[in-house]
């Protein structure tokens, strides 16, 4: 969504350094300039504040906005028998807003994000680098080192402390933290999928209260050509529209909160004292059973909150909260409290009661106004669900499928074509299929809930491990959310059979699809793990290799990031030839929204100088673009780089001065080399003559010692090696991967056969394939077959 920020990740959440005009003038007074620039920069920034907080409306608060089109509808399916359950419900209502969106969400899970980055996936992201809990062992103690791999230390004996110990005790509790993830993951997928139906579907139902006799099929068919015309635009990106959502949704808010307070002057202002929670008792004890049935649709004026966390990124935490306190909040307010005051004198108007408490002259500019509402609403939905799409893929829990960054300047802003259309179909299906907004509203209620609940559960673990809440704050926050939100989960179980069944059966297919492919990824990287070559074997080969090292440089990509890959030995065991320089490439996804440029490329060295053996590690996080035009001049900048900085060391005192992750002493390697010349076979696999990974900043991020004094000899081997490697990158370039089969074992149970010979193999074969990802030409593509039996 287009935010037009020039804003910078750091502070806010640790949200938003503003580009500030401090140089607008030089100062004639130093005193009198700085006064000057303090209060230039504090009305800059409350000017930017506001912009940011308006364009967040038509963002982020599109979903939350148009529950007034079907709440008291959903509440009431059979009608308002007694004009005090209406006041009930409105006071359900208004402490559902004030416990929910206001206080938990837009005040404490807001704060939960990662680097400005929201949803299911952020938080447990963040888990990721306070515990070791993710379930592909890919990690590299450098990656604690990044710049945006923030974590926090703590005691031995803290609860945080414990808690870490409790979740990597055992391989089962990862397991299902993950699952609980992805639990969550699915229901904001099945949002995705019901808001756009049941918010369009809505709007179009004001066409019906105009024209009674209108057949209910016009209205569906209205609501699919509006839906088909929605998603058909996605792949323009919301770059292009996002001015024209704010303008709308603000347009939005304020008509439904003068007509709120037009019908609440007109027809009945005692309905303020549904303020009082008094008349939630009463409304229990008043309704019984139905009363608390009808908590599924009090469910909906809460939904999109989940939507409101997914779509964090693209504004600070500051602008939510003022968004939401300012305009969100008290229009919303205004607006039940008016539906609730026209239901009170007019209990058979509970269908479509918003068009019904529209004045007559202003009824189709509303109209208008709420159809153009929807479309936003559900805007806002299918870009949180594009985000989530991505998070999980980066994170190995969704199959490879296209992404589209409409926007150079925004990363956030993302189309994926495959998932567009496939919620396009699944949303016309459910339109198509129910026709009526109850039904809709009962699904739409299971799936918020069970986000809600997966919500909470995350945000304990994110109370203990990452704020170190006391127990108290973190029991106090868990037990008022788990009693709200089990409540509304106990009313929603009571409609599956009524449209409930929905989200549980969508959710349900995407967990099958997420969970296997993690499952057969997991499999997959293990085997490899087990499989792959020791540096021994490698050593005994000598300098050739024992094959014929032909001109050239060959790329093996592979997923390990230390060792060599079982691919690399099946090659060159059916091959005779081998390239006379060799690059393992591991492009590998951590537990961050993003990796800087200067630290994205880890280098280092394989096996003695006349091997010409290296390894080169890739990191992104799960904001970055992984497909990269400039991926393959990228890595051998940083490889020429740092054969650069390998024979600067070799003549420096101290070597820590350019080791930037850890690297030995200059003792300990002339150590390393001296028993790799006396045996080979003595050195431990998993290091080599250089004995760490190093990482290098390509020339265009950073400037490099150049007065480092170094022998003639160092120098004339970095002239030599360097134009050795420069003379095989003319000669060619060959990215080799790995086209493997991965099957069961003969000895596998049942179960496994299933989800790695069919589903696996099957999500294999539809999702996109590693070339296309890694954005390797077809020209220079090797592929090697091999069959893993995991």
């Amino acid at each position: 969504m287009a935010t037009g920020l020039e804003i910078e990740d750091e502070t806010e959440n640790k949200g938003s350094m503003w580009v500030l005009e401090q140089k607008l003038d030089q100062p004639m007074d130093e005193e009198a300039g700085r006064l000057r620039n303090m209060y230039r920069e504090k009305k800059f920034s409350a000017l930017l504040l506001l912009r940011l907080a308006f364009q967040s409306l038509g963002v982020v608060y599109g979903d939350l906005g148009t529950s007034p089109l079907y709440v008291f509808y959903n509440t009431f399916p059979h009608g308002v028998q007694d004009p005090e359950d209406v006041i009930g419900a409105l006071s359900l209502i208004i402490y559902s807003l004030t416990l929910i969106p206001l206080l938990k969400y837009v005040f404490i899970v807001c704060k939960a994000n990662d680097n400005g980055q929201g949803g299911t996936f952020a938080l447990y992201s963040l888990l990721c680098r306070h515990a070791k809990i993710h379930t592909i062992p890919n990690q590299h103690r450098t990656d604690e080192d990044l710049t945006t791999y923030s974590r926090n230390a703590f005691h031995e004996h803290s609860y945080a402390a414990k808690t870490t110990r409790w979740l990597e005790k055992y391989a089962s509790r990862k397991h299902a933290l993950l699952v609980l993830v992805l639990v969550g993951t699915c229901m904001v997928i099945g949002d995705g999928i019901l808001t756009p139906a049941i918010s369009v579907l809505s709007a179009s139902g004001g066409i019906k209260v105009d024209h009674p006799k209108m057949s209910n099929d016009i209205v569906v068919l209205v609501a699919v050509v509006i839906l088909v015309f929605l998603f058909s635009l996605q792949h323009y990106g919301t770059d292009k529209v996002g001015w024209l959502f704010a303008p709308i949704v603000l347009l939005w808010f304020l008509v439904i909160g003068g007509i709120g307070m037009f019908n609440i002057w007109k027809y009945d202002s005692s309905v303020l004292r549904a303020f009082s929670p008094v008349y939630i008792v009463h409304y229990f004890r008043r309704g019984g059973r139905d009363a608390w049935t009808s908590l599924g649709g009090i469910m909906l004026s809460i939904t999109g909150t989940e939507a409101l966390f997914a779509d964090l990124a693209q504004f600070p935490v500051s602008a939510i909260q003022l968004a939401f306190t300012v305009v969100v909040f008290p229009c919303l307010l205004l607006a039940y409290c008016g539906q609730a005051a026209y239901l009170v004198e007019h209990k058979d108007h509970v269908i479509d009661a918003f068009y019904h408490s529209i004045p007559d002259r202003i009824y189709w500019p509303v109209f208008l106004v709420a159809t153009l509402a929807a479309i936003v609403a559900s805007q806002a939905t299918i870009t949180a669900t594009f985000s989530i799409i991505r998070q999980a893929l980066a994170l190995g829990c969704f199959p490879r499928v296209k992404i589209v960054h409409t926007s150079k300047k925004f990363l956030g802003q993302i189309y994926i074509p495959d998932i567009n259309w496939i919620l396009m179909i699944l949303c016309i299906a459910v339109t198509a299929g129910f026709k009526n907004q109850s039904q809709i509203g009962n699904a739409y209620g299971t799936a918020v809930v069970i986000v809600m609940l997966a919500t909470t559960l995350l945000m304990t673990l994110i109370m203990l491990l990452v704020w170190h809440c006391h127990w108290i704050i973190v029991v106090i926050f868990t037990g008022l959310s788990l009693i709200v939100e089990c409540t509304y989960f106990s009313a929603v179980l009571f409609k599956v059979d009524q449209g409930g069944w929905v989200p549980l059966v969508i959710a349900a297919a995407f967990l099958i699809i997420m969970y296997f492919w993690h499952y057969g990824t997991l499999r997959r990287y293990e085997f490899e793990m087990h499989s792959k070559v020791s540096m021994a074997w490698i050593l005994g080969l000598g300098p050739s290799l024992g094959l014929v090292r032909v001109p050239g440089i060959g790329l093996v990509y592979t997923e390990l990031a230390s060792g060599v890959p079982h691919i690399f030995s099946h090659f060159i065991t059916n091959l005779p030839a081998i390239h006379s320089v060799v690059v393992f490439v591991c492009v590998k996804f951590l537990p961050v929204y993003t990796v800087p440029e200067e630290e994205r490329f880890l280098v280092k060295r394989i096996g003695p100088k006349n091997f010409h053996m290296f390894r080169c590690v890739a990191r992104y996080g799960y904001k970055d673009h992984k497909k990269d035009d400039e991926f393959e001049n990228k890595l051998f900048d940083n490889l020429f780089m740092f054969v650069r900085l390998e024979s600067m060391m070799e003549g420096c005192s101290d070597s820590d001065e350019y080791s930037l992750y850890g690297q030995q002493t200059m003792q300990s390697r002339q150590s390393l080399r001296r028993n790799s010349n006396s045996a080979y076979c003595n050195l431990d696999p998993t290091i080599s003559s250089v004995d760490s990974i190093v990482q290098v900043k390509s020339p265009v991020h950073g400037n490099y010692h150049s007065g480092v004094s170094s022998g003639q000899t160092s120098n004339q081997t970095e002239v030599n090696e360097l134009e050795f490697l420069s003379n095989c990158r003319d000669a060619g370039v060959v990215h080799i991967l790995g086209n493997t089969v991965v099957r069961a074992s003969r000895d596998s149970k049942i179960y496994k056969k299933i989800a790695i010979d069919y589903i696996y193999a099957f999500l294999r074969k539809i999702c996109r394939e590693n070339s296309v990802i890694f954005n390797v030409p077809h020209e220079t593509l090797l592929n090697v077959g091999q069959i893993f039996y995991v």
